[in-house]
């Protein structure tokens, strides 16, 4: 009996002594942040939906999410935490969509240092949630990815009184502009920092420019209009995963003809669809997959011979030993994201050193 006591006043002191740390409270914002293609009101939306129209609901919804978006900041704290205020949100259980997710700079590689998400109903802004704690009094070099499938208001990194936060310069080369479907965005991913854009962003230092838009990749018109006016050094595209045979027969090379038009001389890199796991035995999404790869295959032929500037790659997201890679038999998980990123970064790569971006 005495020994639970002790436990239970061990364990309220120590949760009495986290909630009366002193932070000093730093707005992301007003820190370097990084991943965006336009200035916008609120500095945590993607795009402005007032100056971009066409969009449904959920798409618009989408352009107000921090999908990508990190911030870099320097730092000598012990113990980093933060505060959030949300708008629009998704309620589902991955820690990614209302989650941050802390990577530091050490030898010169980023490494993940820690993470932590909120409720789906959390509407309280004092709240702070720790990221990462008892670690050295060094200079360290922070980004910190946003959640995924939220839209943020406010987000304030917090560290102990007495420390210093400040902005960091950012160490990321050139712009490199994803935009896809529910892959490019990251869906199903445990950290908002596992998307395989953002693993090619750690991994390479080359800056990107986040777009990945939920089962409404399809080459619309409307994100034509976007696209074609974020200023940015190469341009790669998932735009075979959510459209059908028909809309891909219907739109890819009008697509095409407007990107090239508008960013002449610079590289459009287009992504076959990867392989769904749910075409193992499902006969239908068999035949559906099939078709959609073969009409794909063939256009991107006659674009490639077209247009000098235009490239096809095939990224792999498969563990091709039996396992699975997937978190739901279409969305990869963590490790098949990884996979994904490590089978287009030197096709990638490759592509960019001929136009000198290194």
């Amino acid at each position: 009996m005495k020994k639970t006591l002790f436990a239970a006043l061990l364990f309220l002191c120590t949760v009495l002594a986290a909630s009366a740390q002193n932070w000093v409270r730093v707005e992301a914002s007003d820190l370097t942040l990084v991943g965006k293609a336009f200035d916008t009101p609120n500095p945590y939306h993607r795009i402005d939906t007032v100056v971009y129209k066409g969009f449904t609901k959920g798409e618009n919804e989408m352009c107000r999410f921090s999908a990508g978006l990190a911030v870099l900041f320097r730092t000598d704290a012990t113990d980093i935490g933060v505060s959030m205020e949300f708008g629009v949100r998704r309620s589902t259980a991955y820690r990614s969509y209302r989650g941050v997710d802390l990577y530091i700079k050490k030898n010169g590689k980023w490494l993940w240092a820690g993470m932590n998400d909120f409720e789906p109903n959390h509407s309280d802004p004092s709240l702070v949630k720790s990221v990462v704690k008892h670690m050295d009094t060094s200079v360290k070099e922070c980004i910190l990815y946003l959640p995924i499938c939220s839209e943020v208001l406010s987000c304030q990194i917090c560290v102990p009184e007495g420390s210093v936060i400040e902005p960091m310069e950012s160490p990321f080369r050139h712009k490199i502009v994803f935009h896809g479907s529910s892959f490019t965005h990251g869906i199903s991913t445990v950290r908002a920092g596992m998307s395989y854009p953002m693993q090619f962003m750690r991994r390479t230092g080359m800056q990107v420019i986040p777009l990945g838009f939920s089962g409404r990749c399809k080459m619309q018109p409307y994100f034509a209009d976007v696209l074609e006016d974020v200023d940015a050094d190469a341009y790669v595209f998932d735009t075979f995963s959510n459209p059908d045979a028909n809309t891909i027969r219907e739109r890819l090379l009008p697509f095409i003809d407007r990107m090239v038009k508008a960013h002449p001389g610079k590289p459009i890199i287009i992504q076959q669809t990867i392989y769904w796991e749910r075409e193992n035995f499902n006969t239908e999404a068999q035949a559906e997959f099939t078709e959609r790869r073969a009409v794909a295959d063939s256009l991107m032929k006659i674009a490639c011979k077209k247009y000098k500037d235009v490239y096809f790659i095939v990224p792999d997201a498969a563990l091709h030993n039996g396992e699975s890679s997937t978190a739901d038999g279409t969305h990869p998980n963590d490790n098949g994201y990884s996979l994904w990123e490590r089978s287009i970064e030197k096709p990638i790569l490759r592509i960019l050193r001929k136009y000198k971006i290194k």
